[in-house]
């Protein structure tokens, strides 16, 4: 027994076992592997469980006078965490296949070209309050082609901003506890060595005071200390098509003049002519009012011709059928519809033909909406765009069901270019926001445990038909799914083996003499640094059992020390494979290594400074 200075509590000097000692030897390898981009994390993640099963199986250990057996381990499969962890990633899904956050894409697109300073603070703001309730890849993967396009229009570097971006989720997601998985992990390992479970909202606070530096120091200061970077890709910018769009009489550009078209689309619109009769063509003057059946030739990306379509009215001429234009009853708006890319090549059908020619529409059950010439700097259409003789190299923007561009792309016929995308089904967005709303609430006001109410919004997903089952499939990751399992049961086997309360012991015996906040910012400073150098979630493990047999040693509220290892594990900033959404910005930004240290260690010691202070305030350890 060593006498404690912290209240006069005593504490024990736990001595390791053999189980002990190999459980923490495991740990450290498993630390290392999961560093390793040549070894899947799923198969570090299974490498754990089965040396852990069959160590305890074949070397078993009792605990009070009770063997602890190795299924023990596999009770992660069931945790509460995983499940949770598992419905919210359906329900993201089902948020994504909705277009649900277009409407905010679109505003965000148009203030950015308006007002970039508000427009970049309102980015990050964005970005850090979707990820407290979402996943934050599909937020960085949405954001991503906004922030590219907006810099090649408004000619700022993109670098200046796909960082400060992804960082803002992950300040954002450490402030609930379905903000990322490892908050989850967190809250489930605490539960399962007995501390109380938090509800959804109950670090928001400290995390949303700290954030909120956090988040003016990517706005103000993140900006000037990252060098120009051009991404490795030079063509980075979604492809350019020409295509037309066809004014209905209901639509709201009917009667309007073009000055009212260009406002209604922010300015984004680039309208070279319009077609008024088959020998009448007009100059795109501000000042000429549009008529129900004019065409407008446009060029813009094909997730731009589609928002077009949508906000203005209008159409998407159809070059397969220029005599009948698209409505409502067509297949444009029917549900599995998907847009592909299709190149022209030298032997291929299309070569040297027109799409009328070859009756493109009829044969392959697919709308051509709209076409990229090759070779050509600026192109410009004189002639109806489905008499146009195809090149070698020329590239169709088509439109139709899944099975339809599957089939083109098994005939071998054609280059269908990866990356077919599923056409959003926004008449169904309300619906999956509404659900998770109340996925959110129920959790909020304490009906019912988060996992309850997100298993319940999957339910309601499902029968709304907001996702399909497959949909839902396609949202798991097995790479989540075995590296939580792992995680649970390396943090049962700590506790179960007393590894935990001998780490903790030496920690605390190490740093006697110093105040119980100094002691909780050192802490909380080791796991910062680790989860930099391997995952959040191997970090999240380690330190949450150690984190509540130190506050027990000390005799202090674990609560805090709990928080200490959750925002911590969050602190992944300063590396690219610190967290996943780094690793995705690392390439969309053209970054270096060096970048992610700019920005990333600054942004650290903010964090890591901001919390030393207000978590013993806010607990009352400063007494």
């Amino acid at each position: 027994m060593l006498e404690s200075p912290f209240k006069g509590v005593m504490l024990e000097i736990i001595s390791p076992d053999y189980h002990g000692i190999a459980v923490l030897l495991l740990t450290g390898i498993a630390l290392i592997l999961f560093t390793r981009d040549k070894i899947p994390l799923e198969t570090t993640s299974l490498v754990v469980l089965v040396l852990l099963a069959a160590g305890f199986q074949i070397f078993p250990y009792e605990v009070n006078g009770q063997v602890f057996g190795p299924v023990e381990f596999f009770s992660g499969f069931g945790n509460e965490a995983l499940i949770t962890i598992c419905a919210l990633m359906i329900i993201g899904q089902a948020i994504e296949k909705t277009g649900a956050l277009q409407p905010l894409a679109g505003f965000l697109s148009g203030a950015w070209l308006s007002y970039p300073l508000v427009a970049s603070l309102l980015t990050l703001i964005a970005a850090g309050v979707l990820s407290a309730f979402m996943n934050n890849t599909p937020i960085v993967v949405l954001l991503m082609p906004i922030l590219v396009g907006v810099s090649l229009r408004a000619k700022f570097p993109v670098s200046n901003v796909m960082m400060p971006m992804g960082l803002a989720t992950i300040i954002g997601g450490m402030s609930t506890t379905i903000g990322t998985s490892t908050n989850l992990l967190v809250v489930g390992i605490a539960r399962d060595v007995g501390y109380r479970d938090f509800s959804i909202f109950d670090f928001m606070l400290p995390a949303v005071i700290v954030g909120s530096v956090g988040i003016l120091f990517l706005w103000l200061i993140a900006p000037k200390l990252l060098p120009e970077r051009e991404p490795p890709m030079s063509d980075t910018s979604p492809r350019i098509f020409n295509s037309q769009l066809l004014i209905n009489e209901e639509g709201f550009a009917a009667g309007q003049q073009l000055s009212e078209i260009l406002a209604k689309t922010n300015g984004e619109i680039r309208i070279e002519k319009i077609q008024r009769s088959e020998s009448l063509f007009l100059s795109p003057f501000p000042s000429v009012v549009l008529m129900p059946g004019d065409r407008l030739f446009v060029k813009d990306s094909s997730e731009n011709l589609k928002h077009f379509e949508e906000i203005l009215g209008a159409t998407l001429y159809s070059l397969s059928d220029p005599d009948h234009p698209v409505d409502a009853d067509t297949p444009l708006n029917e549900e599995g519809q998907q847009l592909a890319e299709v190149v022209v090549t030298r032997g291929s059908p299309l070569h040297l033909q027109s799409l009328e020619g070859i009756r493109f529409g009829a044969t392959y059950g697919l709308m051509a909406l709209a076409i990229h010439r090759a070779r050509t700097a600026s192109p410009q259409v004189t002639s109806d765009l489905s008499t146009i003789r195809l090149r070698a190299g020329d590239v169709l923007l088509v439109q139709g069901s899944k099975e339809a561009i599957e089939s083109l792309k098994a005939s071998g016929s054609m280059l269908v270019l990866d990356g077919a995308k599923d056409l959003p089904q926004k008449h169904k967005s309300k619906r999956a926001l509404t659900v998770m709303g109340g996925v959110i609430l129920a959790a909020a006001l304490g009906l019912m445990p988060i996992s309850v109410s997100a298993i319940i919004g999957v339910g309601c997903l499902l029968l709304l038909g907001c996702l399909t089952w497959h949909d839902a499939g396609q949202a798991l990751s097995t790479r989540v799914i075995m590296i939580v399992v792992a995680s649970l049961a390396l943090g049962k086997a700590l506790v179960a083996t007393n590894m935990a309360s001998y780490l903790a012991g030496s920690f605390v015996t190490l740093s006697q003499g110093l105040p119980v906040p100094l002691i909780l910012s050192l802490f909380m400073l080791i796991i910062s640094i680790m989860t930099n150098i391997v995952s959040n979630n191997a970090a999240a493990v380690i330190g949450t059992p150690i984190a509540i047999a130190i506050a027990t040693q000390l005799n202090v509220d674990p609560e805090p020390f709990v928080l200490a290892v959750l925002f911590g594990a969050n602190m992944s900033y300063a590396t690219p494979f610190g967290y996943q959404t780094n690793l995705l910005i690392l390439s969309a930004g053209g970054y270096k290594f060096s970048d992610f240290l700019r920005v990333g260690i600054p942004l650290t010691l903010i964090m890591w400074l901001g919390f030393s202070m207000v978590l013993p305030t806010l607990y009352g350890l400063w007494t």
